[in-house]
């Protein structure tokens, strides 16, 4: 009888044992208790509104950018600003740009110093208040002056280059007037002739990740690629013109896939510190993809979209973008509301358990959105962006430019003052309704009014 009581005895432990095991291979690894969620941010650059698999590219290799897609909540109507410094402004701020002070790109060396002003409170700002790490880490654009740098703006750590765009060897910025060298680390210069950034980049998110594992973190990793000059690893550009593909896709598209490797490094590199299951990674592009002289007058694409960056057309804004967390956030969902840049910065905050109940945002939280695919639009009464004396109101599925200019081969404006089109019978803007309804230009322009006088800083 005791061997008998022995054996059950023996049988309940192995069956709690295992069922014990199993419970715990669908939940996260328990940290700290109550630790808060570390938060990486990739921002690409100048990544083109279809370039990656998830989002329908059939041409590129793209596989850890679609493990970040594919593993949490895209997105098919997100937009952000048409151009680098005002997109940057406006993720940062939760405000439109117009409304964060800067709508146009930052100059550098400029008489009057144009950049994101140091009033203004910032994402990493609402982090480091919260308790946070933060770390800036790539391409900045968004002013040289002192109190417009990184370190300035929120940031315990940056590194990388404050202008628009450097040679990725040399780390030099080529635009008009003398060559100037761009690379600094804590606002100090720093020199790395020869290395490719983007290694540099992941090697110091690397470190400062492993420095900071054990508490919360929040790094802006805001890579500089696919933005031209297009510097691709020799082995993509091989892979690409053995595959056919013609110039200068090619050349975008080894670029692509040198981004991705990157992108991929720095998922491996959570994974090792066991930390990816407590990390929420956030991946956008700032604008469309270039046709630019310096990019070759193309290599990205838009798919069905008009337009290109420096556009108001959907291929100028419209931007992939998702959002991951392990275990937190649905797997393989897709949402087709709308979302803005700038509701990253609530969204962000509601996840971490941050209260933003005094800042006057115009970003709102997408969280409602991501947890529930039919909640409804969080902008319903529309939104407006505005670059150069370009404009858009957007209300639902009504679309009014105003001076309109497509971009997306040669650039000319149109004859055209107002275009105004139904994006979901004509997502390629390619028919002009504003002598159809008349109304409902009159309305829209009025939305653009009101807005414009609300956004004047």
């Amino acid at each position: 009888m005791k061997a008998k009581k022995i054996f059950f005895l023996m049988i309940s432990i192995l069956f709690l044992g295992c069922f014990s095991s199993k419970s715990q291979v669908g939940n996260p690894k328990k940290t700290k208790k109550n630790q808060k969620p570390n938060v990486i941010f990739i921002l690409t650059d100048d990544q083109g509104s279809m370039d990656v698999n998830s989002y329908g590219a059939k041409d590129l290799v793209t596989p850890n950018m679609n493990y970040v897609i594919e593993n949490g909540v895209s997105f098919t109507q997100f937009y952000a600003s048409p151009v680098c410094s005002p997109s940057r402004a406006a993720l940062l701020t939760g405000k439109t740009p117009q409304r964060a002070g800067l709508s146009g790109n930052a100059v550098p060396d400029s008489k009057v110093k144009k950049g994101l002003p140091g009033s203004e409170y910032t994402m990493a700002e609402m982090f480091k208040d919260a308790g946070y790490a933060t770390a800036h880490i790539g391409k900045w654009h968004l002013g040289d002056a002192p109190e417009m740098t990184p370190n300035a703006q929120g940031f315990d750590h940056s590194f990388g280059h404050m202008v628009g765009c450097i040679d990725n060897y040399s780390h030099f910025f080529y635009w008009n007037g003398p060559n100037r060298h761009d690379l600094f680390r804590n606002g100090k210069e720093v020199y790395y002739n020869g290395q490719f950034f983007p290694d540099l980049m992941v090697n110091e998110a690397s470190n400062f990740i492993e420095n900071h594992k054990k508490n919360p973190f929040f790094m802006y990793f805001a890579v500089n690629m696919p933005h031209y000059p297009y510097q691709g690893d020799a082995k993509w550009l091989d892979y690409y013109n053995d595959k056919g593909v013609s110039y200068p896709r090619n050349l975008y598209a080894a670029f692509i896939s040198t981004l991705d490797e990157r992108i991929g490094a720095l998922l491996k590199k959570l994974d090792e510190l066991g930390i990816k299951d407590n990390t929420i990674i956030v991946f956008q592009s700032d604008n469309g993809h270039s046709t630019e002289q310096r990019a070759h007058f193309g290599g990205g694409n838009a798919g069905p979209y008009r337009g290109a960056k420096s556009s108001l057309f959907e291929g100028g804004i419209r931007v992939p973008a998702a959002i991951t967390w392990p275990n937190k956030i649905q797997k393989g969902a897709i949402r087709n509301q709308f979302g803005v840049n700038s509701d990253w910065m609530p969204t962000l905050a509601e996840l971490c358990g941050i209260k933003l109940d005094q800042l006057d945002l115009d970003g709102k939280s997408l969280v409602s959105v991501i947890d529930n695919e039919k909640e409804k639009t969080q902008h319903t009464e529309g939104y407006c962006w505005q670059y150069q004396d370009m404009w858009v109101a957007r209300k639902g599925h009504w679309k009014l430019l105003g001076n309109p200019r497509d971009t997306s081969k040669k650039r000319y404006k149109l004859k055209e003052k107002r275009f105004l089109v139904k994006l979901d019978d004509d997502i390629g803007e390619t028919t002009n309704l504003a002598k159809k309804y008349p109304n409902k230009v009159v309305e829209l322009e009025k939305q653009y009014r009101n807005w414009l006088i609300k956004n004047k800083k």
